[in-house]
């Protein structure tokens, strides 16, 4: 059995709401090639698969499925990014890129709540809500300083920025992996 150690998974959640923050506005520049029909589709999909998880919760609310979970959405993100790398700014990655963040999308209900019960306490969740919160600040005043820096250096063009922006992406999805590790221990 698994138990929720909550200074390391309040580091976790910082770290992954920074990453969200870093990333916000480079996603809008690789599904530039998409068509709106596949936008539908997707949220369709998004849709239809938040009610199969919802159906789900009887067997996978707790600590145990949640570090599963949690860990697979983190290894998908930190595999769409590195594909990203290796073939930027084709339709396919484009769609490889949006089916992966819906994919992690699909558990976002879920994550919360089970993150709400593992906790429990006011205090607690004040903390991960703050953390969260900071985070993601932090993520885009951060992507806000690293395009400028970008334009400092004379590359202008969004493509390239967001090409570079995925060294970063890539090693603080690294620490994210690392913290979700570490932020649970067998009982």
């Amino acid at each position: 059995m698994l138990t929720l150690i909550p200074q390391w998974f309040i580091r976790y959640k910082f770290f992954n709401s920074l990453l969200l923050g870093l990333s916000v506005g480079a996603i809008f520049s690789i599904y530039t090639p998409l068509e709106p029909s596949v936008y539908s589709l997707g949220g369709v999909a998004l849709a239809v698969g938040m009610l199969l998880i919802a159906r789900l919760y009887i067997h996978i609310l707790n600590a145990q499925w949640f570090f599963r979970i949690s860990l697979l959405v983190e290894i998908v993100l930190l595999l769409i990014m590195c594909y990203f790398l290796l073939d930027p700014y084709t339709y396919q990655t484009a769609l490889i890129v949006y089916v992966g963040y819906q994919m992690t999308f699909v558990f976002g209900n879920y994550l919360v709540r089970v993150e709400t019960l593992l906790l429990g306490e006011d205090i607690l969740l004040t903390r991960l809500d703050t953390a969260k919160q900071m985070g993601y600040l932090m993520g885009m005043a951060g992507a806000y300083l690293f395009y400028r820096l970008m334009d400092h250096y004379g590359i202008v063009e969004n493509q390239p920025q967001v090409y570079y922006l995925h060294f970063v992406l890539i090693a603080v999805e690294v620490i994210v992996i690392f913290l979700i590790i570490n932020s649970f221990k067998r009982s």
